[in-house]
């Protein structure tokens, strides 16, 4: 049996785009507004491209996408066939080998082991031009839960170990917000 890098995702994929509102798109609206005109983008856990994606290139942003279920990468595919896509885990992905000016990770940190969580915010620093600006959601307080729809683990490390994590690979927490829903995000920047 080959393991499930999409974390249980691919078996659930119908469930959550049904559900999957537009709720954090005036989050995600607002951060591609400090972004350059065309700025690229790469959406982790971009699963179907709804709102994230969406909201991204509606603001005139080129967006590359990285999301391991290959049935939610396919509908991501259908709705937005100029935007590139790999179809591999987050905390393995390369993110494409290129630079951006900005790095989203909406709903997905939390899904993560701890390990893999400090890990791919290294990857997304790697990845981030100087000045580059990375916004993801996670609780702000220390917390475990069981996902609703994968039935497996979910963990935020908290607000202050986020901030050291971030802090550890150059990036500085600029700003904390919280959408319609009560989900909490935040808003790092790469030194420049």
């Amino acid at each position: 049996m080959t393991p499930d890098d999409s974390h249980g995702w691919d078996a659930v994929a119908d469930a959550f785009m049904a559900a999957r509102s537009g709720v954090g798109a005036d989050i995600v609206r607002r951060w591609a507004e400090q972004l350059p005109p065309g700025a690229a983008v790469v959406d982790i856990g971009c699963g179907y491209g709804e709102p994230v994606t969406r909201t991204l290139v509606e603001a005139g942003l080129k967006v590359w996408g990285v999301d391991a279920s290959p049935t939610l990468l396919a509908e991501y595919q259908r709705r937005f066939s100029d935007c590139p896509v790999a179809c591999e885990a987050a905390e393995q992905s390369d993110l494409f080998g290129l630079r951006f000016d900005g790095a989203v990770a909406v709903g997905l940190l939390f899904l993560l082991p701890d390990g893999d969580q400090r890990r791919l915010i290294e990857r997304v620093a790697r990845a981030l031009k100087p000045g580059g600006r990375f916004l993801f959601s996670a609780p702000r307080q220390a917390c475990e839960w069981t996902d609703v729809l994968t039935d497996r683990p979910s963990r935020s490390l908290g607000e202050e170990a986020y901030r050291q994590a971030l802090d550890g690979v150059g990036l500085a927490l600029e700003s904390r917000s919280t959408d319609a829903g009560g989900n909490h995000y935040f808003d790092a920047t790469k030194a420049g």
